[in-house]
């Protein structure tokens, strides 16, 4: 995804899976901790209001639309941690491995607290 847009600008967008089906609206952004890149993005699926966190790498801008290179089906079945929250680094992990993403090993040095990964794009806790 295009790393100079601003994260706040997605939310309110709507998401698309791979077929150009409707996943619902972009809820929130959660930004890398190393780099502040948008790194996830929780979409609104309105199915009991529920929120899927979706990767924001693979995805792309399309016509002021998020498009979602992956399935509606595997989207909506995304592991569910709430939204409003940090994601621990073994969220981020599962989340990862729901999507079948590669992730880059740890950098050597102190590991951040768990308070410190996927933090909103708003600043928000």
């Amino acid at each position: 995804m295009q790393t100079d847009i601003d994260p706040r600008s997605l939310i309110g967008r709507k998401a698309y899976d791979r077929n150009g089906h409707k996943i619902g609206t972009v809820d929130e952004v959660y930004l890398d901790d190393a780099t502040g890149a948008p790194e996830w993005a929780a979409v609104r699926t309105g199915l009991f209001s529920r929120d899927a966190f979706v990767p924001l790498e693979p995805s792309t801008l399309v016509d002021e639309t998020l498009r979602v290179p992956y399935d509606r089906a595997l989207i909506k079945d995304a592991p569910d941690f709430g939204v409003g929250r940090h994601l621990s680094p073994e969220q981020e992990l599962q989340l990862y491995h729901h999507y079948g993403l590669d992730i880059a090993a740890p950098e050597p040095g102190p590991s951040p607290s768990d308070r410190d990964f996927g933090r909103l794009a708003n600043g928000e806790s």
